[in-house]
């Protein structure tokens, strides 16, 4: 005879991602991995035979031009951060004055064999979310100072080009590497700044490919162990929540 004292968990869906949100997640995806991908290439050309300064400069201009979506892609979401809905806002999705305790609690509630669910990101989320958001902005800061100074690209190309051109020289006519009408001191002192962005931006990079393996890693674990739907969620904006979610 069947047990009536069951209890029976209800399984609910919630409207949390909303389209811009989602749309800001796959676009910045792509991007990324299109400039992991021209940047990689542009490390190696000359191992891929690419020895020509030509060649050079147009990996370049194709790198910044892609890194001018990808900084648009972002700013539009940072933006978002202040206005969009709950789940989508800054104030939900980074750690604040709570996230201490709460990260205790969850932590304790999954050492008791519970399943604790949320309909936005759990405690540990909230500091991977911090990591990636900070490491986004970095390298799209250092990656605009480099484009005003390799290739003398916005928005900071036309005054790299007025600071470095001699007293005589118009500055619009300096070339991307090209040392005509060049003050050799001021070049030097922006190539110290340029070889710092650079180096910044680089290694920034590679911490944030690191991260998005562990956040693949941990995605698919909470999918599979902890909470099932959160992959489907950033495609359809739904959660599906056993009992009652943790962050309402």
């Amino acid at each position: 005879m069947p047990n009536s004292n069951v209890t029976r968990i209800e399984i609910k869906s919630y409207a949390v991602w909303d389209k811009p949100t989602r749309l800001f997640h796959w676009v910045n995806v792509m991007l990324v991995l299109a400039l992991v991908l021209v940047g990689g290439i542009m490390m190696y050309r000359s191992e891929l035979g690419i020895t020509e300064l030509t060649g050079k400069i147009g990996l370049k201009t194709l790198h910044v031009c892609i890194g001018y979506a990808f900084a648009l892609n972002l700013i539009v979401r940072l933006v978002w951060g202040f206005v969009g809905n709950k789940y989508a806002r800054f104030s939900h999705i980074l750690p604040n004055a709570k996230t201490k305790s709460d990260l205790m609690l969850y932590k304790s509630e999954l050492a008791a064999g519970k399943n604790p669910q949320y309909l936005g990101h759990n405690p540990k989320g909230k500091f991977a979310v911090l990591a990636i958001m900070l490491l986004l902005v970095t390298i799209m800061l250092t990656g605009l100072f480099r484009a005003g100074t390799d290739i003398y690209y916005p928005p900071l190309g036309g005054a790299i080009q007025s600071y470095l051109a001699e007293s005589n020289v118009d500055p619009a006519s300096l070339q991307p590497y090209d040392a005509t009408g060049v003050n050799v001191e001021k070049a030097a002192t922006i190539k110290a700044f340029k070889g710092l962005a650079g180096e910044v931006h680089v290694y920034a990079v590679y911490l944030l490919l690191l991260l998005i393996l562990l956040h693949i890693f941990a995605v698919i674990y909470t999918e599979v162990k902890r909470q099932p739907g959160i992959i489907s969620a950033m495609f359809s904006g739904k959660k599906m929540i056993q009992g009652q979610p943790k962050d309402e």
